[in-house]
């Protein structure tokens, strides 16, 4: 895998050279998107190792920085200084869903294939403006389409939603794709929902399942510590008046339930899956210590989907909100009770055996979470069975999905020999 060294078209000796293209929201603190974004560059590493990758995105600076690559960010106003008052404010914000257009054709138009890495780009269950993501996703699509460019969303989330505008900006982009895979059938069936003849578009897992298992922490007592996934909850696009009341909600049910833990002699590591978070785990750390100085809870440093899998590799069980937290959970086989701000998580434990143990956000009840708890790790061992086997199956079927990207978006290269050398200008 290598930077940019020549423009689209440019002849060179054997199979040209692929350009591949990485969209989304990555590089802005979620651990998940990156997570999904770090398999896909080992599919190309390992299986595309000439392929020249660069990157239209949320966190430009930050994917350029880690990865060694060139990004331009996914918006061109968010890239602007910030300009004073509102009416400035609006009018660049207007301008840039306009200059939005031409830029990202001219992106999309110099490359072979854009890859959209998994991530629930079709989902708007949490707060979202259809002329931000959604309205780019469209334009990506749209683009791939008219200049021949392959758009692939693989392993992608969705779901039904009620905005129209956000509907049909979804609906539109999953259609325009050269190729579309799912993580489950919900969201297949979400984007059937959108008009889009789904059919023969296949099911995948999560990109995440493909990541390697870390080793647990040795200085973690596993025994006994359980591993806390909380987030930044303040509802969905309908909550935006009671936003800051579901928090305060959300921080008091969850210190009240790591305080239970911590009068049961267990020590507690909160965990994080998105820079947002963080707020939302001291003040649940707060709310725990102001009751009872000295407990052992802790909020765990993270700075990827990998220190989240070699953390809750290092507890007993888990408990966790967010989607990527829960899976991480499941991918080093914890005992695992999921508390979802979607149904996203329901499947996905379903799918693991632990159906049973799942709880809505928005109709938390604690005293059944504690039973919850408390059931999930007396069945560890049923449970763990299920979990190892399921594990093998979805690593395998990822595989055979991009074993089968290789022939559908490089055919020229699909078993074309040793990788062509270039050199670098």
């Amino acid at each position: 895998m290598t930077t940019p060294t020549r423009s689209r078209g440019e002849a060179s000796e054997g199979p040209r050279t692929p350009r591949v293209g990485i969209f989304g929201l990555l590089g802005s603190g979620n651990l998940g998107n990156d997570g999904s974004l770090a398999v896909v560059l080992s599919y190309l590493r390992e299986r595309h190792p000439d392929a020249v990758v660069d990157f239209m995105c949320m966190g430009p600076e930050t994917i350029a920085g880690r990865h060694h690559v060139p990004a331009i960010p996914l918006h061109w106003y968010y890239a602007r200084p910030r300009p004073g008052g509102r009416v400035w404010t609006l009018v660049l914000k207007s301008l840039g869903k306009l200059v939005d257009l031409p830029r990202t054709f001219r992106w999309v138009r110099r490359h072979d294939v854009v890859i959209v890495p998994g991530m629930g780009v079709l989902e708007a269950e949490l707060p979202l403006r259809p002329w931000g993501f959604p309205y780019m996703l469209f334009l990506l699509a749209l683009a791939g389409r008219l200049f021949r460019t392959k758009v692939a969303l693989v392993s992608v989330g969705a779901n039904v939603m009620r905005s129209r505008m956000t509907r049909w900006l979804f609906g539109r982009a999953a259609r325009l794709a050269h190729y579309r895979s799912f993580r489950d059938q919900r969201s297949r069936e979400a984007v059937r929902a959108m008009g889009v003849r789904t059919d023969a578009d296949p099911i995948y897992p999560d990109l995440v399942y493909a990541m390697p298992v870390p080793r647990g922490d040795p200085a973690v007592r596993p025994n006994r510590t359980v591993g806390v996934g909380v987030m930044a909850y303040r509802g969905g696009n309908e909550d935006r008046a009671m936003a800051e009341e579901i928090h305060e909600s959300y921080v008091s049910t969850m210190g009240e339930f790591v305080g239970w833990l911590v009068d049961a002699d267990r020590p507690v590591r909160l965990f994080t899956g998105d820079r947002a978070d963080l707020v939302s785990a001291e003040e649940i750390a707060a709310h725990v210590l102001d009751r009872r100085p000295g407990a052992d809870v802790g909020v765990v440093p993270l700075a990827s989907l990998e220190d989240v899998l070699s953390g809750m590799a290092s507890v007993r069980s888990v408990v966790a909100t967010r989607y990527h937290n829960v899976l991480c959970a499941l991918k080093v086989v914890k005992p695992t009770v999921s508390l979802g701000y979607a149904r996203k998580n329901d499947v996905l434990m379903r799918d693991m055996g632990l159906g049973a143990y799942c709880q809505q956000l928005r109709a938390l009840d604690l005293a059944r979470l504690k039973e919850q708890f408390t059931e999930v790790e007396a069945r560890e061992a049923q449970l763990r069975a299920v979990m190892v086997a399921r594990n093998a199956e979805f690593a395998a079927l990822l595989d055979e999905q991009f074993q089968s990207l290789s022939a559908l978006l490089f055919p020229a290269r699909h078993d074309a020999g040793p990788p062509v050398q270039i050199l670098e200008a």
